[in-house]
């Protein structure tokens, strides 16, 4: 488990997170819940959200397993979610998969399960919560993207499209739903010491997880990246202490746009 961030500046609100059993999703349940609010945790593996929800007090956090893929399920939740636990305040995306291959070399499944997950997902439980906001006149949508929508990365041609996809998308809601009082943004991480990065390394060459979190940090010529300023990978806590900003009312008048937490390393002005 995660050290909950403290302060209580969303207490009494109700957020949802996606991606929730382990990593950022796990991050941004603490960052959350440690500032008082109550969170629907969800994730396709159900025994990892249950575990991860299970050191806060009774009805603080509600474990349920939900595959983002599914429409159909996304809105049940959503449904069920206002009737029993109340209206939703908060949803952050942060359900995610990486399938990396050249484009050469890149099967159409992976491609597919790509955009299922990371753009389909975000869309379907974005629209979900942004229905119900709209008619209240307040809300908050925060979508955990990565630097590598706005930067080309070897590759990572499908995570990247599909997560520039969901940028573009989570800014379009943006705009359609500000007028109703609710606000859209992105939060862009770089490399983050999450299951997922640790795999990219361990599939590296010599599955030296030491080397490759010190050529991200150095850069890689030979692959056309800057390394990071900051000289460190981001932790979860990183990632989600941003979308906990975003999500409050710190940042009532921020929407439509991209942050990035990645320590610099797309050199973004």
């Amino acid at each position: 488990m995660t050290t909950p961030i403290t302060g209580q500046d969303l207490a009494g609100r109700l957020a949802l997170v996606t991606g929730a059993g382990r990593g950022i999703g796990e991050a941004v349940v603490a960052a959350l819940a440690g500032r008082g609010a109550r969170v629907l945790a969800t994730d396709l593996d159900a025994e990892a959200v249950a575990k991860a929800a299970a050191p806060y007090a009774e009805g603080q956090v509600v474990a349920r397993s939900l595959d983002v893929t599914d429409a159909a399920a996304v809105e049940a939740l959503v449904a069920d979610t206002e009737d029993t636990l109340g209206p939703l305040d908060i949803a952050v995306n942060v359900a995610g998969i990486l399938r990396g291959s050249s484009v050469v070399d890149l099967a159409d499944a992976d491609w597919a399960a790509c955009f299922a997950v990371n753009t389909n997902g975000v869309m379907h439980v974005s629209r979900a919560a942004a229905r119900r906001m709209t008619r209240r006149g307040a809300g908050s949508i925060v979508t955990v993207a990565s630097n590598a929508a706005g930067i080309p990365r070897h590759g990572m041609a499908a995570y990247a499209a599909s997560k520039a996809a969901t940028a573009m998308f989570t800014k379009c809601l943006g705009l359609e739903v500000a007028a109703h009082g609710v606000r859209c943004n992105n939060v862009c991480p770089g490399s983050t010491l999450t299951d997922m990065q640790r795999g990219m390394w361990e599939a590296g060459p010599g599955g030296d997880v030491e080397a490759g979190a010190r050529s991200v940090i150095e850069g890689d010529l030979a692959a056309h990246r800057t390394g990071i300023p900051l000289g460190r990978i981001a932790d979860p806590e990183d990632i989600a202490e941003a979308v906990a900003f975003l999500a409050g009312d710190r940042a009532r008048h921020i929407t439509m746009q991209d942050l990035y937490v990645d320590g610099g390393a797309t050199l973004r002005g």
